[in-house]
């Protein structure tokens, strides 16, 4: 016997000094160490231990004392901390942590933290499972070491006062590992409805939680908001813990197909690399491809083509499909073009996307065969995935501002760098192990039979699929075992966009190749992207494959499962890979700049680097197998384990090929283990013989075959009795426990976690007190839980076979588990009563992390395989993860299965276990299964039920000790009565064809089964019934089953008269357990009612409510049980009913129905609904409606209200569903069900009474709202500043700033805004007003999405200063700074786009001015709760409910629909409201509501566009039109069909007259016009019309935001504002509206101001109300009592559906509906909204010169650099209508003259900024196709060729709208102007009309840089069609009004006519220097003859003169 103290660390001490500690146990004391230089926390970290002869005492004490240490005076005492050690006695181990008390007995600051465990003789206390102790004394190496010191830093108490904190020196404990706080006591167990997988948690004793929390309080005064509270799960949280929880979730979904649909738009490509390109972009996933159309003579085309791919795969191989979108050049009929660039990502990149898409970003592309060459260029588009169900939020589909940023919007998720970068993925394959036989030929029975040669049949080879590319190795002949030691290379960009990698082997055959396995490595989980990451890496390490079954046939059933699809059921093989990443560094030449696949030789490994080889034994037994499915009952039934290939009965192997070699090194089970291991070995008192001596163990892999024996007609059990059958196997593997390990101890954190969040969850959803507290207690779990990994993951770190990966891994885990404390700890401290939903997101994000850290990428032990085996077939089977059974020494690390009692479920394999074929069980087993080191296995059993004998095999010579045993036999057994309380079931499945279900349920427990009695007819069956297990045998100790009973399995089947009863769903539940000691009665019995979740397959089907009790039966028999006490039913003969104390207590209700009418009533049988009735039922009572006369007639209601009265549980929760049903009244007095409807939850139909502080509020005096001070009236304080002249409304929320801002550039653009602002007026139409709405929508949206992004920045801050406060050297969240940046980037983008919409106010200075309406980007339903505020509508159902494989949805099932409400309350009813003036009692609670009678209505659909609609042609595109149908009337708009849009503007007003209700579901579709056949239905959309009529929210015309009598903004209702506001106030017998002086209007209590004066037409200012009132209405929802928001003038978006394409959008309508009624005056016309024709312009431009033009040929003669310049020119999209200048010959300084002029005519589209063109597409088509593209001009500069082609020199693009203004001369144009665009002032040639200038032409030099390549000088001159018929101009330099001629140098003449000339003019030019040193030279000579030729005269004259 022994007392350990562990004490780990004192915090908060005051100063800095030397401390010590000094720990007293019976009076010895035990010093620390001297920790030197401490601050404000010293960590001693040692273990005192004292032997103890005696018992420890309950009264005992333990005092620890903290000095501080001198060493020349005597120490002084800091504070001492005293403890009782009853605790210890009684539990064993305990962890405190407390304040220290000074010498006057005052709680201080500082606190300790020990841990106490105390050990007795017989060891039954305290047994340190978990190694919380690892520093005990004897321990060699002292394995209680860290990586860093920090990791102990993690305070084990919360913070703020938790209760781990004392109150005044009261110390509360926790159990270590238990983590249960004291003062919490469990109340009733219970079972979890939100989710199986969690343990079932039990909700707490409120009051006596309470109760205990006050007592607390009352001692420290403890904040009720720090108060947390450890698990409440009861049910699972067993004492003896033998038994772990089955998983309810029966079907595999991952191999079965759905349905997706991929839509891409190319909207655009840019800065393309190439000269003069004609560009395609091909849209490629997997094998479909799809091409846009041929862009000419273009660098950056406009395509905004759309494509729409459909796919029905599984989701496994839809996400690995590779997206690839590339850009082909030159492209025809004949040629297949030249690539210019790729991009590629796969398909899970975009579905894990928000939303599921990329919205307008940038791909970028890059030439996969040069990789050293950058970038190629950019395409622009848009990227959605929908799957079934999905809702894509596609952002409005409007007229943006071109996005140009286009580095911050590149095509890539969040967190990947923007520059990524060219890397090498090495995937090594070294050799496989365990291949099946695959006899592939018949050939090779033949050979053997005549060479009697038996060579292996499997010639295997790997192949490795990656990114869409492939690689495989070579093909090894004949081999089992095949060792290829090859390298697969790939080249792919760097961080890929292809999250998984593909291998495979496969088995090499001519005639059919077929896969072997198939392994995924996914690149997210061998990879870290964070600041201290690593690149992937991963091995040597073995994967294992599973697939089918091995025994071989040539056509295997399973196949699939080969490729990897679906969950495998058999081990297959297992292959050693490695992988590695090598990033490139494209400049150095050497590189290979293909990125072809590369396969290569590699050097063999050595066998140890994967690990040393252990022997492991797995020992399994059988406790029970029921629920054998009655078809497989006959045959005598066996069951066989495997794991890996030990055990197999086809092809197994019993020892390895190198297990004798590791035999002789491990010498007999001590060498080289650890010491760990070792010290085992010395406790288990194993001889080195015994070790040696089960060395030739034979396995023992399969149970005796065994008849079963039938439970009940559907189901056989085998009769095991007390004898329980055992396997046992031996393996041989890798010991790579330690990652296994590190994987369990964060699955069982995430365990907890799941299972804490999902009672949070559940007690936020029953509303029951204290959600936070329980929140508190989950997160300070798991902050214990990180830092306990911290402590444990970190050893065996040089253990063989650790990989890079292993390394990485644990560092990285490590990291991230820390931080996740850290910040568990500080969410913790913020989490409050009203933040409890937020943090909640929160720490699901961290139980996300933690699944995803959990899964090890790197195998180690193969999975264990339970196969049932019936006449030597395979029936059934179950998979078992190894890691779930396998054992440690330490608790946390142990599998969650290991050694505990399990119950398993087996299913049929593959394909066969999908659909209802899955849902049935094939066998429940009971099995205890235990897998670990064969050296470990001394406690193998001991988690098994105690009570039994072991039975071992005969076996000779030898002792019998070692072997396990072939079966249990257990002589202790217990007998019980199982009391089943089946009260109800809901929200069942519809099985029967009725759209109801006769439901029963059947109540499994151990062999015993029973049946509840059918009630037929109904979803909500109310059983109320007592089932009674008698004499229930469960084998083993009492006290263990009391704690752990087995599970009860209820499942809920269909009776049908013809045939077996089919499936409706399964649920388990646990009994509570009463032993015959045990008192019957409170806390725990009699058991409450509780709901469980019904499961069919994978999804739910219903819940059922009801209590199990499982009572011991003793000595004195049944007699000594509780009483049954109840009446037994007189009426249901000899079937119990539940009895009191269980069921739930009833109150008197009344349930008042309004019945309004019925709608849409489909046929029954045939016949046509002619006299329908409702009849409604709750809890057996129930009320029946008037019966309609005649439907077609009128199909409403003669009586609208009647009531019924009912008992209904006082418990709202557990209210009973109300039953609608209508049934058709037949002649004869037959009834014929029509459907039927379930309302399962009443709650929001129970009446409560109005808030009378409210009213008196309301009514103490006037408020009055003023505008000015209202923010969410901003517009309105413009209203009432305005003069009434100016009936504008600015923009939302314009705040003063901003006003500023613009008046500041209104000045500055004063002479373009007065010009514009005079035609304002009457250019402005409703178009104006719905693109300043869509503009002001997605600034909102932008808005939003940078506040989200900011908000979530900032608490990511906090936490990460709060988490560097705590630790500084770490970083707080993974890859944070990655995000930040990212984030960075997100906003600087929003900054931009806010500036570029700045921009586009800007110039357009009409916008702000423009009247807005609301653009809704979803259905007015959905923003106004389907307009059900008082009439809702309920779909009646008839028919079988659909399974995900059938793709039948509830929307097939629906027959007609059912409008009414309830409402319902509790009797007696105050008589305050009965006495109310104007109440009608007839009408109950339904007072104020409009009669039923019918109604003439006018309705009015506009339709304004249609986006991104579904193709329908084999184009890819679709002539659409719109088709609108109201009862029997139907608009057909057939001859307006649009031709191939998918974007249509339709604009068009449609108006029906239609009789409410008779006509109220307005139909609006989408037609494809066809030529031939018929036209197909793209989709469409249904609008319940009288739902919105009768709305409060007035959904009949929307209320503008402004009054005004003419105009665009002109007031669409026949009723005015104020007539519309008197009439309101009368309905809701309000006060008013009083209008007064001053603007002003008082309505019941509140005063609204506004304007007075309006405008008409002739401009005279009238005094009006008008104002007033529809201030009034715009705020109406702030008038008590009877405000909501009323609608405003909108247009809303719907999404169109089609009905064989449930739940895909096949694109989306913007539309409205305005509904008058024809009573009242007739509303004026319908307001037109015809889209806006386009504008006729003519844009002349002249080209008069050009410069600098680079040279591009040589001279003939003299090699002269030369160029014979012309220009191109067009407007984009036009260019086959392209036009070219003369040529300038031979132009030798690149300066060319021309005087030429283009002329564009084009149709413009003003508000869209757009080009219309028109044109076919090709010579077959139809009809012309209307084509919107942007106004951009092309100028190219070329240089002709006479021969060869033209010389591509440069070009420029001007976008019309935005574009730099020219230089004045050509000196001053340069490139920057172009490059820098976004800093120059543009200018827009729409409000210019005349420019000129010169600009750059630019082109791309080899290293793909812009240059300059020329320049021109242009005059661009736009006109309206008008102007320019006035004054019309020739082309070139024709007539009329030509231009002159240039005037071009000679040197532009045909050398062949004056060589001569060109020489001369040539030699000068080139040797300009030397002509003048020659010249100079001739000259200096020809003097120099002159002088000497004339000396001899001139020297005779003088002396003949002389002498003359």
């Amino acid at each position: 016997m022994a007392l350990l103290v562990h004490l780990k660390t004192i915090r908060d001490l005051r100063g800095k000094g030397d401390r010590i500690a000094k720990v007293t146990f019976r009076g010895l004391s035990l010093y620390t160490h001297v920790l030197e230089n401490c601050e404000d926390e010293a960590r001693f970290d040692e273990t005192f231990r004292w032997p103890t002869a005696s018992r420890v005492d309950e009264n005992e004490m333990l005092e620890v004392q903290v000095f501080n240490y001198s060493k020349v005076f005597t120490n002084r005492v800091i504070g001492t901390f005293k403890m009782v050690l009853q605790k210890v006695a009684e539990e064993g181990q305990l962890e405190v942590t407390d304040t220290l008390i000074d010498d006057n007995n005052t709680a201080i600051r500082t606190s300790v933290t020990i841990y106490i465990k105390y050990t007795t003789m017989d060891g039954t206390v305290g047994v340190w499972s978990d190694g919380e102790f690892l520093d005990i004394p004897g321990d060699p190496e002292g394995t209680f070491q860290f990586e860093t010191d920090s990791l102990l830093s993690g305070h084990s108490q919360g913070s703020g006062v938790s209760p781990g904190r004392s109150i005044h020196g009261i110390p509360t404990f926790r159990k270590a590992g238990k983590g249960v706080f004291s003062a919490m006591k469990l109340g009733k167990t219970k079972s979890s409805k939100d989710d199986h997988k969690k343990d079932e948690p039990a909700i707490l004793d409120m009051e006596d939680l309470n109760r205990k929390a006050m007592r607390l309080g009352g001692v420290g005064g403890l904040d009720p908001d720090c108060i947390s509270l450890a698990s409440v799960t009861a049910v699972t949280t067993n004492v003896s813990n033998k038994r772990s929880k089955p998983d309810i979730k029966m079907e595999p979904s991952s191999g079965r197909p759905v349905d997706y649909q991929i839509s891409i738009t190319v909207v655009e490509a840019r800065q393309l690399v190439g000269l003069n390109m004609d560009p395609v972009v091909c849209v490629e996933i997997g094998d479909d491809k799809k091409y846009t159309s041929m862009k000419e003579s273009t660098n950056c085309p406009y395509y905004n083509e759309y494509f729409v791919f459909d796919f029905h795969v599984p989701p496994d191989v839809m996400f690995d499909k590779i997206l690839k979108l590339s850009v082909i050049h030159s492209k025809n009929l004949l040629r297949s073009g030249t690539l210019v660039g790729t991009f590629k990502l796969d398909v899970g990149t975009v579905y894990s996307q928000p939303e599921h898409q990329f919205y307008r970003k940038w791909a970028t592309l890059s030439d996969p065969d040069d990789i050293t060459a950058g970038c190629k260029g950019y395409i622009k588009c848009d990227i959605a995935m929908v799957g079934k169900g999905d809702n894509i939020k596609s952002p409005h589909k409007a007229n943006e501002t071109d996005e140009d940023d286009i580095e911050g919007n590149l095509l890539l998720p969040e967190g990947v760098p923007l520059e990524r970068q060219w890397a090498r993925f090495y995937v090594k394959i070294y050799r496989a192990e365990g291949l099946p036989k695959m006899n592939t030929s018949i050939m090779a029975n033949v050979k053997k039979a005549f060479i009697g040669e038996n060579r292996d049949l499997v010639d295997p080879y790997v192949q490795v699929l990656f990114a869409g590319q492939r690689g495989k190795t070579s093909v090894q002949k004949s081999s089992y075992e095949p060792i290829w030691n090859e390298q697969v290379v790939f080249t792919e960009m760097f961080p890929p966009l292809c999250k998984r990698m593909k291998v495979q082997i496969r088995d090499s055959d001519k005639v059919n190749d077929v896969a072997i396995g198939t392994h995924f490595i996914d690149l997210r989980k061998i990879a870290n992207d964070g600041d201290k990451g690593f690149l992937p890496t991963m091995g040597p390490a073995w994967v294992n494959m599973y697939g089918s079954t091995r025994q071989y046939t040539l056509m295997d059933e399973h196949q699939d499962l080969n490729e990897g699809l679906g969950e495998g059921v058999s081990f297959r093989a297992r292959l050693l890979i490695s992988v590695a990443v090598e990033i490139l560094d494209t400049t150095s030449t050497e590189i290979v700049s293909s990125t072809e696949v590369q396969v290569e030789p590699v050097s063999n490994i050595s066998e140890s680097v994967t690990g040393k080889i252990e022997e492991f034994f797995l020992f399994g037994s059988f406790l029970e197998a029921t629920m054998i499915d009655r078809k497989i009952g006959d045959k005598p039934i066996s069951f066989e384990v495997t794991i890996g290939n030990y055990g197999n009965q086809i092809d197994g192997v019993s020892k390895p090929s190198a297990a004798k070699k590791n035999k002789k090194e491990g010498g007999g089970g001590g060498g080289g283990e650890s010491d760990e291991e070792e010290s085992e070995l010395i406790q288990q008192n194993s001889s080195e013989d015994e070790a040696d001596d089960d060395g030739d163990l034979v396995s023992v892999s399969s149970s005796p075959p065994m008849k079963p024996v039938i439970t009940d007609r559907n189901y056989f059990h085998l009769p095991y009795f007390e004898k329980k059958p055992c396997i046992y196997i031996k393996s041989w593997w890798q010991d790579q426990r330690r990652r296994l390990y590190n994987s369990n101890i964060m699955d069982k954190i995430a365990d907890k976690l799941e299972e804490g969040l999902n009672d949070v969850q559940e007690i936020i959803k029953t509303e029951t007190a204290y959600p936070e507290r329980r929140l508190r207690g989950v997160l300070e779990e798991l902050s214990t839980g990180c830092n306990r990994f911290v402590t444990l993951a970190n050893k065996d770190q040089n253990q063989a076979g650790r990989t890079k990966l292993d390394k990485e891994r644990l560092k990285s885990c490590m990291r991230e588990m820390e931080s996740m404390g850290q910040q568990a700890k500080l969410i913790r401290s913020q989490v409050k009563r009203n933040t409890v939903r937020d943090k909640l997101k929160m720490v699901q994000n961290f139980l996300h992390r933690l699944r995803f850290l959990a899964d090890e990428p790197q195998h180690s032990i193969p999975d264990v395989f339970v196969w049932m085996m019936s006449n030597s077939k395979r029936i059934a089977y179950a998979r078992i993860p190894s890691k779930d059974i396998l054992y440690s020494i330490v608790d946390e690390e142990t599998g969650k299965d290991c050694g505990k009692v399990k119950a398993v479920f087996l299913r049929l394999p593959g394909k066969k276990g999908f659909g209802p074929a899955g849902w049935t069980v094939q066998a429940k087993m009971e099995m205890y299964l235990w897998l670990g080191l064969n050296k470990q296995r001394k406690d193998f059993l001991s988690g098994l039920p105690n009570g039994f004998e072991e039975n071992k095999a005969p076996r000779t010579g030898s002792c019998l000790q070692s072997l396990p045993p072939i079966s249990l036999v257990y002589n202790m057994k217990q007998v019980f009565q199982l009391r089943a309380h089946m009260y109800q079931a809901r929200s069942l499945f519809a099985a029967d064809s009725s759209g109801l279900s006769d439901p029963f349920a059947r109540v499994f427990f151990s062999t015993h089964s029973q049946v509840t009695e059918v009630l037929s007819e109904t979803l909500c069956p109310t059983w109320d019934q007592l089932l009674v297990f008698d004499d229930v045998e469960l084998f083993g100790e009492a006290g263990e089953l009391r704690d752990d009973p087995p599970i009860i399995v209820v499942e809920v089947y269909d009776q049908d008269t013809v045939g077996k009863a089919e499936f409706i769903g399964r649920t388990f539940a646990k009994p509570i357990t009463k032993m015959c000691d045990e008192h019957y009665g409170p806390p725990r019995f009699p058991p409450r009612l509780e709901y469980y979740q019904i499961y069919r397959g994978n999804s739910t089907a219903g819940d059922l409510l009801a209590a199990f009790e499982l009572l011991q039966i003793g000595q004195g028999g049944r007699a000594e049980l509780p009483a049954i006490n109840g009446p037994t039913d007189s009426d249901r003969g000899p079937i119990l009913p539940v009895p009191m104390g269980i069921r739930p207590v009833l109150s008197r209700y009344r349930i008042e129905v309004l019945f309004w009418g019925l709608r849409d009533l489909k046929r029954v049988n045939l016949a046509q609904v002619d006299r329908p009735r409702v009849d409604i039922e709750c809890a057996g009572r129930g009320v029946q409606s008037a019966l309609i006369v005649n439907f077609k007639k009128n199909p409403n209601f003669s009586t609208l209200v009647k009531w019924f009265e009912v008992d209904l549980p006082e418990n709202e929760l557990l209210h009973p569903p109300l039953n609608i049903r209508v049934v058709d009244c037949r002649a004869f007095g037959r009834y014929t069900l029509v459907g039927s409807h379930a309302v399962t939850s009443l709650r929001r139909f129970i009446y409560s009474p109005p808030d009378k502080t409210q009213n008196n509020w309301a009514s103490t005096g006037d408020a009055i709202v003023n505008m000015d001070a209202n923010p969410s009236v901003r517009k309105m304080d413009t209203l009432v500043k305005l003069d009434a002249s100016s009936d504008a409304v600015i923009k939302v929320d314009v705040n003063e700033e901003e006003k500023e801002e613009k008046k500041k550039k209104k000045k500055k653009k004063k002479g373009e805004v007065e010009e514009d602002d005079e035609t304002d007026e009457r250019m402005l139409d409703w178009w104006s007003k719905y693109f300043a709405s869509i503009e002001t929508l997605m600034e909102i949206l932008r808005a939003q999405e940078a506040a989200l992004a900011e908000a979530e920045e900032r608490e990511e801050q906090e936490i990460a200063a709060e988490g560097a406060d705590i630790k500084p050297d770490d970083h707080p969240v993974k890859g944070s700074k990655g995000k930040e940046k990212s984030r960075d980037k997100s906003r600087n983008k929003d900054k931009k786009k806010s500036h570029h919409a700045g921009e586009g106010t800007e110039k357009r200075p009409s916008k702000p001015k423009v009247n807005e309406l609301l653009v809704y980007n979803k259905e007015l339903e959905a923003e106004y709760d389907n307009f059900e505020d008082w009439l809702h509508t309920f779909n009646l159902y008839r028919g079988k409910a659909g399974d995900d494989d059938e793709a039948a949805l509830d929307d097939d099932r629906i027959v007609g629909r059912f409008k009414g409400s309830m409402c319902m309350y509790k009797l007696p009813l105050s008589e305050e409201i009965t006495r109310e003036a104007g109440f009608d009692p007839n009408m109950g609670m339904f007072q104020s509501i409009p009669h039923n009678d019918p109604i003439n209505v006018l309705v009015r659909v506009f339709v304004v566009r249609a986006t991104d609609l579904h193709p329908a042609d084999v184009n890819g595109k679709a002539d659409p039109y719109v088709v609108i149908k109201l009862g029997k009337s139907e608009l057909k708009d057939k001859e307006n069909y649009i031709s191939k849009q998918l974007n249509p503007v339709f604009g068009k007003a449609f108006d029906m007259e239609a009789t409410f209700p008779m006509e109220s579901m307005l139909t609006v579709s989408v037609y494809d016009w066809d030529l031939v056949g018929t036209d197909d239905l793209i989709g469409e959309t249904k609008i319940d019309l009288e739902n919105r009529y009768y709305s409060k929210h007035r959904a009949t015309c929307g209320i503008a935001n402004n009054y005004s009598v003419h105009g665009y903004n002109m007031w669409r209702d026949p009723m005015k504002p104020s007539q519309i506001l008197a009439k309101l106030c009368k309905e809701g017998k309000l006060d008013g509206p009083h209008y007064g002086p001053g603007g002003r209007v008082k309505v019941a209590n509140r005063i609204f101001m506004g304007a007075t004066e309006i405008e008409d037409e002739t401009g005279l200012k009238k005094q009006t109300d008008e104002h007033l009132a529809l201030t009034v209405l715009k705020h109406w929802e702030e008038i008590p009592r009877v405000g909501c928001k009323l609608i405003p003038e909108h247009v809303e978006t719907r999404p169109l559906l089609h009905p064989e394409k449930p739940g895909i959008e096949q694109g989306r309508i913007e539309m409205w509906v305005d509904m008058f009624p024809m009573d009242m005056p007739a509303p004026g016309p319908a307001i037109d909204i015809s889209p806006r024709k386009p504008k006729n312009f003519e844009l002349r431009v002249i080209i008069w010169n050009t410069d600098d033009v680079v040279l591009e040929d040589d001279a003939f003669m003299t090699g002269e650099k030369m160029s014979d310049i012309y220009v191109k020119g067009w407007l984009k999209g036009q260019q086959e209508d392209k036009q070219d200048t003369d040529v300038h010959y031979h132009s030798l300084t690149g300066e060319g003259n021309f005087n030429w002029r283009f002329v564009f005519p084009f149709d413009y589209l003003m508000a869209e900024e757009k080009i219309v063109i028109s044109k076919k597409e090709s010579m077959f088509s139809w009809d012309e196709t209307e084509y919107k593209i942007p106004a951009r001009l092309t100028l190219q500069v070329w240089d002709a060729d006479h021969f060869s082609a033209d010389d591509f020199l440069g070009a420029i693009e001007l976008d019309l709208n935005r574009f730099p203004r020219g230089a004045k001369t050509a000196k001053q144009s340069s490139i920057g102007m172009v490059q820098n665009e976004a800093e120059l002032p543009c200018i827009s040639i729409f409000k210019q009309k005349r420019v000129k200038g010169w600009w750059p032409f630019m082109a791309r030099d080899e290293n793909d840089e812009m240059e300059l390549t020329g320049k021109v000088e242009a005059e661009l001159h736009l006109m309206s069609a008008e102007e320019a018929e006035k004054s019309p101009v020739g082309l070139g330099r024709n007539e009329p009004d030509p231009l002159e001629k240039p005037n071009r140098p000679n040197t532009s003449l045909s050398w062949l006519l004056s060589p001569m000339h060109v020489v001369c003019i040539l030699a000068w030019r080139q040797y300009k220097l030397h002509c003048v040193l020659l010249l100079g030279a001739v000259l200096g000579l020809l003097f120099l003859g002159l002088l000497f030729f004339s000396m001899p005269s001139a020297l005779s004259n003088k002396i003949f003169n002389i002498a003359g």
